[in-house]
């Protein structure tokens, strides 16, 4: 889906040539991260509130113009890109631009966050189960081929984490037992991170070291 609708026009760009004083004014009276910043109504990039409040009130823009971000969207671009490019950038605002790099306004990231919210990833019941393994030893298509061998379904999954050789998978099941899944998963080398109630493995290691903890202080 695109983010054409999401598109807010109610703050024009800031120029190049405006005084320091003058934009950190604007920051006060709103919450933004950051401000689009132009000239003659094409984007030059950003300037976020952190480095405004460092700069000299009597200068002007063009002095920090170093200082500009250079992140934005397409109106043609997909809510999901949108989304990483927010996170990416810590930024809660998100100058959309057209194809002559020409403002046409901005995104808020409440508002895509909120798109977000009503997908099934989150808004259906079901379990969230967090997989790790080796980097270059699991597979998208095993994973869901397990899960649905089991009678389940799978809402949403994607990659969570990826450090010293092991990636760590989350993903969203549409099952209310996932003992059996998880059993599964772990016959082929996945290691389950998250914890369940469910997950009878995990009770009956907990047992067993409860009892040899005991054996030992015999």
């Amino acid at each position: 889906m695109s983010i054409e609708s999401y598109i807010v026009n109610d703050m024009e760009i800031c120029q190049i040539t405006e005084k320091i004083g003058d934009l950190k004014k604007k920051f006060n009276e709103l919450t933004y991260s950051h401000m689009p910043v132009g000239k003659d109504g094409v984007y030059l990039g950003c300037v976020s509130e952190n480095d405004v409040r460092c700069f000299d009130a009597e200068k002007t823009l063009v002095d920090y113009q170093y200082a500009l971000e250079g992140f934005y969207a397409r109106e043609s671009d997909n809510w999901l890109d949108t989304l990483e490019t927010f996170a990416q950038n810590q930024a809660n605002i998100l100058p959309v631009l057209g194809s002559e790099n020409q403002y046409l306004g901005y995104l808020e990231l409440s508002d895509i966050l909120h798109k977000f919210n009503e997908t099934p990833f989150l808004n259906e019941p079901g379990g969230i189960v967090v997989l790790e393994k080796g980097s270059l030893d699991y597979s998208f298509s095993q994973i869901g081929q397990i899960i649905e061998s089991q009678n389940a379904r799978i809402s949403g999954m994607f990659v969570s984490s990826q450090e010293n050789d092991l990636t760590q998978i989350t993903v969203k099941v549409n099952s209310s037992g996932l003992n059996e899944i998880l059993q599964t998963l772990r016959r082929y080398g996945y290691t389950i991170v998250s914890e369940h109630q469910e997950d009878l493995y995990s009770k009956n290691l907990k047992e067993r070291s409860r009892y040899l903890d005991k054996y030992l202080n015999i």
